[in-house]
């Protein structure tokens, strides 16, 4: 899974890259704003895969006394910069270019150029997208979730690249109804609303990958069914009689602490029992959710106590 998450970014910057070449060349030939600001969008998007790159390699660094859960938390960190990148370069850019051309409209030439350029655009951008909504799919039949759920969790930064070249994809639909619509109307306003319209988009994008990696940062649970499928193969084991409270902390898409408060159904069992019992329960758990990496038996104060 980890080479296939290089592979996804490492393809999608290398067809970032071609891409903002030929929409940077296409643009100054043609004057299309909104070629424009795909370009600026495709520049963005290029630069977001080295951060992408840095937080998949960062995070698999081993664990160590001062981490001692490992650095999973470091994907979510630079898929944050990732998105802040897309806001700032991508949304920016395409924003303003938008608003100078409506104070100052400029005719657009070289037509056979920008709609070469919008459809070898599509077709690498397409793969791209293909390429990273292949992989969630496939994780999460892996993971027997639905798509959106797992997309919701996955790999950020094939995520990242799944929300970006969905935004690419729009983006170039935007920009080719506002090219044709300045040339038909001879109204060159167009070109500059679809510059403005991408610029929007970007941010919409930006804004829903800044939330869902900040709520990553803080420490997000895992979702409620799974909690109960935990908390039912738990209570579930011999010798334990009920879950008093379970808490979960995601801290890698593929990495999850689970700590699990318990009444035990014997309340002379000792030191020994209790950790064997720990590791049935940790057994029983990863079995069915590999996904759980650090699960910590907690009998009651009181049960310690006369144990």
């Amino acid at each position: 899974m980890a080479e296939e998450s290089d592979s996804t970014v490492l393809l999608a910057g290398a067809a970032n890259l071609a891409i903002a070449i030929a929409k940077v060349v296409a643009g100054l030939l043609s004057g299309s704003t909104a070629l424009l600001a795909e370009a600026a969008h495709s520049v963005a998007d290029t630069l977001n895969q080295v951060f992408l790159l840095t937080a998949l390699h960062r995070s698999r660094k081993p664990a160590d006394a001062r981490h001692p859960f490992g650095y999973g938390m470091e994907r979510y960190f630079w898929s944050l910069l990732a998105a802040v990148g897309i806001l700032v370069l991508g949304a920016g850019f395409s924003i303003a270019e938008g608003l100078r051309s409506l104070f100052a409209p400029e005719p657009i030439a070289a037509l056979a150029v920008i709609y070469s350029v919008l459809a070898v655009s599509f077709v690498f951008e397409g793969t791209s997208w293909l390429r990273a909504i292949t992989q969630v799919r496939r994780e999460a039949h892996e993971h027997r979730v639905p798509f959106l759920t797992h997309l919701k969790n996955a790999e950020p930064a094939v995520k990242t690249v799944a929300f970006e070249d969905s935004a690419a994809l729009i983006g170039l639909l935007i920009a080719a109804i506002g090219v044709t619509l300045a040339v038909v109307t001879g109204q060159h306003f167009w070109d500059g609303t679809a510059s403005i319209a991408i610029g929007l988009l970007l941010i919409v994008v930006a804004f829903t990958l800044g939330r869902d990696n900040k709520t990553m940062l803080i420490g997000r649970a895992l979702p409620d069914d799974v909690q109960q499928e935990i908390r039912g193969i738990i209570s579930g084991t011999p010798g334990i009689e009920r879950v008093l409270e379970l808490l979960s902390l995601r801290l890698a898409p593929d990495r999850v602490l689970v700590v699990a408060t318990v009444d035990l159904a014997d309340m002379r069992t000792t030191g020994s029992a209790i950790e064997q019992l720990a590791e049935q329960v940790d057994t029983d758990v990863r079995r069915q959710f590999p996904m759980v990496r650090h699960l910590y038996l907690d009998p009651t104060p009181g049960e310690l106590a006369q144990s």
